[in-house]
């Protein structure tokens, strides 16, 4: 069953006295973010040559110090094993938000991460394979007996703590990425209202609010969508190195 909501296209599905709801367009655009992520996949992996003494190529240079900026930013406060084991995982969502914060940029194309439901998503998945590992790394015991520290009676602030870490993962990201598409729709409004009864200038006020607007959508969109995707992952990193050590 289809839903309008306000200007949001939204897809209920009725599961007996269970009822999930999806945004339409931003599900469309978690798809598309993920089929670019997968296509480029598969171009860089033919840039790999089969023979290991073959001469690097321009494209498996750029993937060679991608990973290598990536291991050193992202993962160089874990032990290697554990590094090896969390690569996919932390430059994956790296990989993910930034292309989602890119998507923005194109006319009429809306990033997935100005939805709360996709931001704070990821951070539950963090949230969830921070403990995985955790686990893993330290055992269940020694993993549940350290919100007892310092004193047992902590541990309700400590589980308030964990999470609110998590709250303010996913909060963080949406914020930004929603509040710059807010702060750019609303420049746009005031230009074009500022020479709407000016006649005269009337085409002058067009070009300057058109300017400023893809001016703010490529800094929102582009540079901040770059910096909040790197910090997403580095605090995913962070998150996860807390509790494995």
């Amino acid at each position: 069953m289809l839903e309008q909501l306000g200007k949001k296209l939204i897809l209920k599905l009725e599961l007996g006295p269970l009822t999930i709801a999806f945004d339409i367009v931003t599900v469309a655009m978690g798809f598309v973010v993920s089929a670019v992520l997968i296509l480029l996949a598969l171009w860089f992996r033919r840039s790999i040559p089969r023979d290991p003494e073959a001469p690097l190529s321009r494209k498996l240079a750029f993937l060679k110090a991608s990973f290598e900026f990536f291991d050193e930013q992202l993962l160089g406060g874990f032990s290697p094993e554990l590094a090896r084991a969390l690569f996919p995982l932390i430059t994956t969502l790296f990989l993910y938000v930034l292309f989602s914060n890119w998507l923005s940029v194109i006319p009429r194309a809306q990033s997935p991460t100005q939805n709360l439901n996709v931001t704070m998503g990821l951070a539950l998945m963090v949230y969830a394979l921070s403990h995985v590992y955790a686990i893993r790394v330290k055992g269940a015991g020694r993993h549940l007996r350290s919100y007892l520290e310092p004193y047992p009676f902590l541990l309700p602030m400590n589980m308030i703590g964990d999470f609110g870490r998590t709250l303010s993962h996913g909060f963080r990201l949406f914020g930004n990425i929603f509040g710059g598409a807010i702060l750019t729709t609303i420049v746009v409004s005031l230009a074009a209202k500022m020479f709407e009864s000016l006649s005269f200038f009337t085409p002058f006020g067009l070009v300057l609010g058109v300017g400023i607007g893809t001016f703010l959508n490529f800094w929102f969109g582009v540079f901040i969508g770059a910096i909040q995707a790197l910090v997403f992952a580095l605090l995913a990193s962070v998150y996860i190195r807390l509790v494995t050590t």
